[in-house]
């Protein structure tokens, strides 16, 4: 089964599952918001907490704060994600409650 195309310039995985939530060997469309960020948690069932931080600027105080958001993004099983590896996310349909991101690439 050939990866298809999931219209962004993205590295599919080698790895073949049978996920139909896959957007690359299953039928979720993705479409929206492209972010990239960090792995904090792996620990649910095909689930990622991907953490994204930003600097945003105080100007009462002249200052950046440091801003954290954190995303729970759907998980393939053929993506090889461990905590802490850098990854491209991108926005999909609501797959959960609070799952409406789908992990699309692993970057180096």
């Amino acid at each position: 089964m050939t990866a298809r195309n999931i219209g962004i310039d993205v590295k599919p995985p080698e790895a073949e599952c049978t996920d139909p939530m896959c957007p690359f060997h299953g039928t979720l469309p993705v479409r929206g918001q492209v972010i990239d960020g960090t792995v904090a948690s792996v620990r649910m069932d095909k689930t990622a907490v991907v953490e994204r931080t930003l600097t945003k600027y105080d100007s009462k105080y002249e200052r950046y704060e440091k801003r954290t958001k954190r995303y729970s993004a759907h998980l393939a099983p053929c993506m090889d994600v461990k905590a802490g590896d850098k990854v491209t996310i991108m926005e999909c349909r609501p797959l959960s409650k609070t799952v409406s991101f789908a992990v699309i690439a692993k970057r180096e």
